[in-house]
Order: C-alpha cells, then structure tokens, then sequence
C-alpha cells in the first residue's frame, strides 16, 4: 500500500515539475538564435521568401507559429471562471496602471540616461535619438502574445491571464499612437491600425475561440478528468517548440541587421533589460502588497516586462524602415526579451511563497 501511495505522489510530482524543454529553455533560445542568424547570413533565400507572406505588416508565418505557441494554453481557459476575474479586479488594476502609466514614462527616462550620458562618448547623437525612438516603440506597447507563454511557466490563471491581455490590447487601441507621439514630442505619428486590429485578432480572439471549442468538444465526449490528465498533456511541449521556431524566423529575418552592429546591440540591450527588471517588480511587489495570489501576480508582472515586438518592429519598419537605428532598436528588444524574461520566470517560480496560501 506505501508503495503504491510512494508511486502516485512521484508521478504526481514528476507531472506538475519543470519540463524537458522547459528545463532547458535558455539553452534551446540561444540554438535558435544562432541557427536564425545563420540562416539570415547564408541561406538569404529562405527569410526572403518566407517575407513574401505578409498583411498589414504582420509576417503570416510569424502568426502562425505564435498561434502555435499559445492555442494550448487558451485551450485550459475554462470559460465560466472568466466571470469570476469581476471579483477580483486589482490584478487588472496593477496590469492597466503598470503598463500605461509608469512603463513608456521609465522607458524614455532610462533609455535617454544611458544613451545621452552613460554612453555618449560611443553613439553619436544622431544615432541616440534614433536608438531612443526604438525604446519608446517598445516601452509604449507592453505584451499581447509571448505573455501566455509566461503565464504558462509561471502557472499564470488561463482565464485571468486572457481578460489582462484582452482589456491590454483594447487600450492600446486608444493610447499608443498618443503616448509615442508625446514622448518623442512628434505630432501625428502614423501606426498601422490595420496591424493593430489583425494582431489583435490573430493573437488572441483566434486562439481562444478555437481553445474554448476545443475544451468544450473534449469535455463533452470525454469529461474533464480526461481533458485534464490525457488530453491537455498531450500538448505540453508544443507551446515552447512553438516558441522555438518563432525565435528561430524572427532572428533569421534579422541576421544581417545583427552581424553588423554587435557593440551598439550590448549598448541598446543594456537599458532596455534594466527597464525589463524594474517594472517586473513594480507590477510583481505591488501584487503581492494587495495579496494577490501568485497565478494573478506572475502573468501581471510578465505583461509589462515583456513587450509587443511585433507591434514595435511593424510601426518602427513602417515609420523609419527596415534598415533604420530606430528598427534596430527594436530588433534588440527581441533579442534582449526572451533570456531577460526567462530569468524573471525562475524569480517568479521561486517566490511563490511571498503569496496567500489561498492560491
């Protein structure tokens, strides 16, 4: 019998651990890197062609693989318990104040300290305000798709994490093109609503109905303790594979653009990954100052730490070009995001115990 009960809670333990390609993550990114930049560099043909597919400045390619990466996740939304997300607001609070009213502001702030004073005597100042443009594209428009990648590792609320990204995306709707053009004090600022709306659509709406059709059909044929134990770990590995390949295009479109600025790259890195940690923790603290549970707090502090680079780089791509500072910029942020973003799962992952019990 203690044996038997010694089984169950090994395989208990082993079910709810850490993944194989989770585990290592860091490891599989830089591969991807490497391989995209390699790609970029010798076998130009292939990003050439994959960049024939394109709508509204959004890579098809690049949306199917994030729809990849995130359908499993929509697919543990149950859909009732979004009713509940009203009862428990203040995570939506912390995401709305975080992202709209300290993260563009600390941004510009940052970014202008290191490229007009710390590092002055290696960018020329044209160069500065152009690098700094890029930050503002990045600080102004925080995560709409990796984040349900967080939110997965972190063992975010499906359902919670979905209302934070949706009212997200609603907001940016109304206050990107505002707040770009005022922190880089330039009037009519053009942004692609086209690839706002399509972005919108494609990364969220898409994904969700399929998950709730999909949950809905396997419950209904199978019941919830199948859809839970057999059929939903079936797909453990395809977000992060989905993740992978995604890295893997985006880098190889870039390869070019990366082999031939290495040290402004390590100097534009530097503040965006400092921005990275700090508002973090100001969205992770807070939460836990309000005694949000851990599944609200985690996707919470992801949302804002990680950004909208496919919204960044199209608006950056669509003002400036594709071979401007300003893109390039923007390009690091990529770059810079997963492996910073990693480190801030294992912070997230380890301090679960700064939360109520409850969760």
């Amino acid at each position: 019998m203690k044996k038997e009960i010694g089984k169950e809670v090994r395989k208990e333990v082993k079910s709810s651990g850490i993944g194989f390609f989770e585990k290592y993550l860091t490891l599989w990114v830089i591969i991807c890197m490497v391989v995209g930049v390699i790609v970029g560099k010798y076998l130009p043909t292939i990003p050439d062609f994959l960049g024939n597919f394109e709508y509204a400045n959004v890579s098809i390619p690049i949306a199917i693989l994030i729809w990849l990466m995130i359908y499993p996740m929509m697919m543990k939304v149950d859909f009732q318990s979004i009713k509940n997300v009203g009862k428990n607001p203040k995570g939506l609070f912390v995401t709305w104040v975080t992202n709209w009213l300290i993260k563009p502001f600390t941004m510009l702030g940052i970014a202008w300290v290191f490229f007009y004073v710390v590092f002055k005597a290696l960018i020329p100042p044209e160069l500065a305000k152009d690098y700094l443009a890029g930050a503002v594209l990045l600080g102004a428009a925080p995560c709409t798709a990796m984040v349900f990648v967080w939110s997965h590792l972190t063992k975010g609320d499906p359902a919670y994490t979905v209302v934070q990204v949706a009212t997200n995306d609603l907001i940016i709707l109304v206050a990107f093109t505002p707040i770009v053009a005022f922190l880089l004090g330039v009037g009519g600022v053009s942004v692609p609503w086209t690839t706002l709306i399509l972005s919108v659509v494609l990364f969220v709406l898409i994904p969700l109905a399929g998950g709730i059709c999909t949950r809905t059909f396997v419950v209904k044929k199978k019941g919830l303790e199948y859809f839970e134990k057999q059929f939903i770990p079936k797909f453990s590995n395809v977000t992060i594979i989905g993740l992978l390949l995604t890295l893997t295009l985006i880098f190889s479109f870039q390869g070019n653009v990366i082999l031939e600025n290495p040290l402004h790259i390590i100097l534009i890195a530097v503040p965006l990954i400092i921005q990275t940690f700090l508002i973090f923790f100001i969205a992770y603290c807070t939460s836990k100052k309000l005694k949000l549970p851990h599944k609200i707090a985690a996707p919470a502090g992801m949302i804002g730490a990680s950004n909208f680079f496919e919204l960044s780089v199209a608006v950056a791509i669509s003002l400036f070009g594709a071979d401007s500072p300003v893109a390039l910029a923007t390009i690091v942020g990529v770059l810079v995001e997963v492996p910073v973003m990693l480190i801030l799962v294992k912070i997230a992952n380890k301090t679960t115990h700064w939360f109520p019990e409850k969760d």
